[in-house]
């Protein structure tokens, strides 16, 4: 089999899925200039393909950039063509791509609440590639129930595949000498939009310092403009801001600093943080929204609280920076829980059931 994949996002993610089908099916893998900086690590069986950089908002490149891409995919021949989520100039590319078997992984049914980066690309051009699609892979049971109920897509469209795992590895958090951290330092990372919550996790700080008061609230990204998360810090000196985009070499010391990872969304469909810090054997204290209940054991990899609720949150933190055993064991059960559910070769031979039954599906139309 020959699969052309396709994205314009989540580039980590891509890479990983890649070098684990790579195993199975010759891959071309097409991704934006943007991207370039994550393929080092691709499996040189890989054919890669990277467009000239455009924004949005640039009709003549973006054009010239989907012309190229049908042009590289035809070249290609592939079976199947799988795009991850979609794209606002790639949507007017699927009828030329539905010759092929056509899979689609649905990350966001709808955008988030402040995503505006998201909204970009208009809901419904999105929902016309998902309508279009001969398969459908979502990263949860949440996640396949809200697409199949509130997008009225055929269930028997929609495969659920985990979260691949990212971040480098580690190998087997027990057999290192590295020790969990002796520090107390709870890591928000990620886009920072308004669906994210971090609102709340400010809000909590005072109540974690009074029962831990050395705590440091490390928030590591990028989104909308911060000056109002500013406002809301009470004791700056408690809090280390890292509002940028976030290089690869900046991931891991930020992982394996951190004491525990928060997740206070107020929605969320899945999320891509929870592997990278189950990657570092790191627990996380994660809201009770969208398909992250799905990923995390509550009290096993870590805690799960009600969105929007401070004490909550306070309570579940404090828990873990107070009893680093606790944080440790909830860490290496996360780690464990990745290599054996989401690692790259379990993924693909999941992934290559849902491209055989495109193909059939394809043949049958």
């Amino acid at each position: 089999m020959r699969v052309t994949l396709i994205s314009f996002a989540f580039y980590e993610y891509n890479v990983h899925l890649a070098n684990g089908l790579a195993d199975h099916t010759d891959i071309q893998l097409i991704l934006p200039a943007e991207a370039e900086t994550y393929c080092a690590g691709l499996d040189p069986r890989i054919q890669v393909h990277i467009l000239r950089h455009a924004r949005i908002r640039q009709p003549a490149a973006q054009t010239r950039n989907m012309m190229e891409l049908y042009q590289v995919v035809r070249a290609f021949k592939p079976d199947l063509v799988h795009v991850q989520q979609g794209y606002f100039w790639l949507t007017f590319m699927i009828p030329l791509l539905e010759r092929y078997p056509l899979v689609i992984t649905i990350h966001d049914p709808v955008p988030h609440l402040g995503d505006y980066e998201s909204r970009k690309t208009p809901t419904q051009m999105f929902h016309y590639g998902f309508r279009r699609a001969d398969q459908l892979i979502v990263h949860g049971k949440s996640l396949q129930k809200m697409v199949i109920n509130d997008l009225k897509l055929d269930a028997h469209r929609v495969h659920v595949v985990p979260h691949i795992k990212l971040g480098e590895e580690i190998g087997d958090p027990d057999d290192t000498h590295e020790m969990y951290p002796d520090n107390r330092r709870v890591l928000f990372f990620g886009r920072i939009w308004e669906y994210k919550g971090l609102e709340y996790l400010i809000r909590a700080e005072p109540l974690i310092a009074e029962k831990v008061p050395d705590v440091k609230i490390v928030i590591a990204g990028r989104g909308e403009d911060f000056s109002k998360y500013r406002q809301m810090i009470r004791y700056p000196e408690r809090f280390e801001v890292h509002n940028k985009f976030i290089s690869e070499e900046l991931v891991r010391p930020l992982f394996e600093q951190a004491s525990v990872v928060a997740l206070p969304y107020v929605e969320a469909t899945q999320s891509g943080v929870i592997p990278l810090a189950y990657a570092y054997a790191r627990p996380v204290v994660a809201t009770r929204v969208g398909a992250l209940p799905d990923v995390v054991d509550n009290y096993q990899t870590g805690i799960l609280v009600p969105p929007r609720d401070v004490e909550a949150l306070a309570d579940a933190l404090v828990r873990l920076l107070q009893n680093p055993r606790l944080a440790h064991q909830m860490g290496v059960a996360g780690k464990r829980k990745l290599d054996r559910e989401a690692n790259p070769q379990t993924v693909a031979a999941q992934t290559m059931q849902v491209y055989q039954r495109a193909m059939g599906a394809s043949s049958d139309a």
